[in-house]
């Protein structure tokens, strides 16, 4: 019995060692080392050094001169009592979808509540992005067709010309990773710190 409880002792001490502390540490080591920004959660920064943000999480922004990411369905606990939730846009720490399929009577007068409110400023037929939350609720981008709809309202709040505005919608736009894999995206939230940095003509 002793030889048999022996090596497995010795067995776990080892796959312990090697997986709960060599391993770990051998890949924090290369990722710091080869993929430092990444490793660190992608970290977005002013100037200053002041931490803004990760261009993996979008934010929630409301200001008319900010341009504005997915609707987000995340919630977190009420305030006013830890028992309910309530609706906490871009809450990084619940990542989560509305799980309301195509079939919800819910989802549907959402839709075309939003819908109607974007005609009534003058917008037809938003992309799906525009209208529909993405299923992790934290989606950082949006598409360039989003962003194309938003440049007057954002150019007017803030008193650039269109152009200018459209100018940095272009430079925030990734394109498809290797020409062939997803769809171009705008990140929201450098594409607003490139507006902050942005002057008024």
């Amino acid at each position: 019995m002793l030889n048999q409880i022996r090596p497995a002792l010795v067995m776990i001490v080892l796959l312990t060692i090697l997986t709960g502390i060599v391993y770990p540490f051998a890949m924090t080591g290369i990722t710091q080392g080869l993929l430092p920004g990444q490793a660190n959660g992608s970290l977005i920064t002013r100037a200053d050094g002041t931490v803004i943000g990760s261009s993996l999480i979008g934010q929630n922004f409301t200001s008319e001169k900010y341009f504005h990411g997915r609707i987000s369905a995340t919630s977190g606990t009420d305030p006013n009592d830890p028992t309910q939730s309530v609706a906490q846009p871009y809450n990084a720490a619940n990542s989560a979808g509305s799980n309301l399929g195509p079939t919800s009577q819910a989802l549907s007068d959402r839709v075309k509540g939003d819908v109607d409110a974007l005609a009534a400023q003058g917008i037809k037929n938003p992309p799906a992005d525009m209208v529909t939350s993405s299923a992790s609720g934290l989606d950082p981008d949006i598409s360039p067709a989003n962003a194309e709809l938003q440049v007057a309202r954002v150019a007017a709040a803030r008193g650039l010309p269109p152009d200018q505005v459209r100018d940095a919608v272009q430079a925030a736009t990734s394109g498809r990773l290797l020409g062939i894999i997803g769809e171009p995206r705008v990140n929201v939230l450098r594409l607003n710190m490139a507006l902050d940095g942005l002057k008024t003509p």
